[in-house]
């Protein structure tokens, strides 16, 4: 592989979103790059081709000197920092980004920055429709749809940013005016060597944060801060004062700040304690950036949940039928079991449709909810036999594609239960991602014929 005639031009690796936007900041700002790919024929590389004929691209393994010799690495989160090629430049002095810290750098408004195993894109949007509903300029992306390099507008008054654990491995300088890590789960352990590593790479998000949100029903996302920054607190229990949580008031669940009644639970269309924790979440980040509370209320009670996120998809064949495929990981699928637990009567249960690709979890977390709230448990995808073997408090039913899943829900459901899609594992080994497997699901219960 020839290299470049100049010995520092930063090297953007990955021809993702991520990777693409980051080309387009550089070039648009005349700043000399090169490209890489470690795929020998990345789908975007004739693209990218004809967007940036000038910039060199080399597709294949790492060349290590090419990196070595580079003023920066421009890392995309797909690609981890331990390749060897990566590791030795880093090594050598060489410094390694993503477009986290580009972006920073030039964004003048506050910025809200949100991650977690769970429910970030929920609160991201959700804080991001509090701030509409408060007449203010919001820009709302990052791990969540637009990358944010491509929010970047000088006439934004608030940015609120969704981050991943692979994006937060690069991020040095944020800064946020209020960041949180919602909770914390084992997630991403084929990327991780241990949690103590995933752990660490989330809370990169409270560097130099202004105001740390933090869950207080969940240990792992206390974080170590400085003395005098301010931290807000949420949790579905009674609040202290100044801090989020709920309260029974008026023969109901509401939502308090401190003493403060603010919200019957009961008007809300998202159901379930994790949303209802998504909610405490999102008032805290709000508060924390100054958005008026009447504004964030008013954005709450009209707030219908993400697609794939425990929505709700029907009232069919006398059962209620949620789509939660985006539940990738064993913690997102305890919170929707937990959450969609909590709303049942004693003759209701829930037919848990789960499977896919494990990404090296243990399953066995499953099992107690279950026991508490679940009627059968029907799997699908290539780790199906290791849920079956974790789980044994409700039957298992195996079934060899979405449509023979919901066909067995609705056969083995009694009136009233709720069947969930929630897989708690990726589903690349059936779909092309995770939208794709939710509208598989919808296709099939819409599909449905009932006695």
């Amino acid at each position: 592989m020839g290299l470049i005639a100049t010995d520092k031009s930063r090297v953007v690796i990955g021809l993702g979103k991520t990777g693409l936007a980051c080309a387009r900041y550089l070039a648009g700002r005349g700043l000399p790059f090169v490209a890489c790919d470690t795929r020998e024929h990345p789908s975007a590389a004739e693209a990218f081709r004809a967007e940036f004929p000038d910039v060199p691209l080399y597709c294949g393994p790492l060349d290590a000197e090419l990196l070595s010799r580079s003023s920066e690495i421009i890392l995309s989160p797909g690609v981890a920092q331990s390749e060897p090629a990566i590791r030795q430049a880093v090594d050598g002095g060489v410094r390694l980004s993503g477009d986290i810290d580009l972006f920073c750098a030039e964004a003048r408004a506050p910025i809200v920055a949100i991650t977690g195993s769970n429910a970030k894109s929920t609160v991201t949007t959700l804080v991001g429709e509090m701030a509409r509903a408060a007449g203010v300029r919001v820009r709302v992306g990052g791990n969540l749809g637009t990358p944010v390099l491509d929010l970047l507008d000088e006439q934004a008054e608030l940015y609120v940013i969704e981050l991943s654990s692979f994006q937060l491995e690069t991020t040095n300088d944020l800064r946020a005016t209020a960041a949180t890590v919602l909770n914390l789960s084992p997630d991403h352990m084929d990327r991780y060597d241990s949690m103590q590593a995933y752990h660490a790479a989330k809370h990169r998000i409270y560097r130099g944060c202004m105001v740390a949100v933090e869950n207080r029903d969940d240990a792992l996302t206390r974080p170590l801060l400085p003395k005098g920054t301010q931290k807000i607190e949420f949790g579905l229990g009674k609040p202290d004062l100044k801090q989020f949580g709920l309260i029974e008031h008026q023969g109901s669940l509401w939502l308090v700040r401190g003493l403060e009644p603010l919200l019957d639970s009961r008007e809300l269309k998202i159901r379930g304690s994790h949303n209802l924790a998504n909610a405490l979440a999102a008032l805290a980040l709000g508060e924390a950036v100054g958005l008026p509370m009447a504004a964030m209320l008013e954005a709450l009670r009209g707030f219908g949940g993400l697609e794939h996120r425990c929505q709700w998809v029907a009232d069919r064949c006398r059962l209620a039928w949620f789509n939660d495929s985006k539940g990738t990981n064993v913690g997102a699928t305890l919170a929707a079991l937990n959450g969609l637990g909590a709303t049942l009567d004693e003759d209701t249960r829930i037919l848990l449709i789960a499977g896919g690709e494990g990404k090296g979890q243990a399953f066995d977390e499953l099992d107690a909810p279950l026991a508490a709230y679940g009627r059968e448990l029907i799997l699908i995808g290539r780790d199906a036999a290791l849920i079956a073997d974790a789980v044994t408090s409700v039957d298992h039913h195996f079934a060899a594609d979405m449509t023979q899943a919901v066909e067995l829900a609705a056969r083995l459901g009694q009136p009233g239960d709720i069947v969930l899609l929630s897989p708690a594992c990726a589903s690349f080994d059936m779909f092309s991602g995770y939208p794709a497997r939710g509208r598989a699901f919808v296709d099939a219960v819409e599909g449905l014929r009932c006695d």
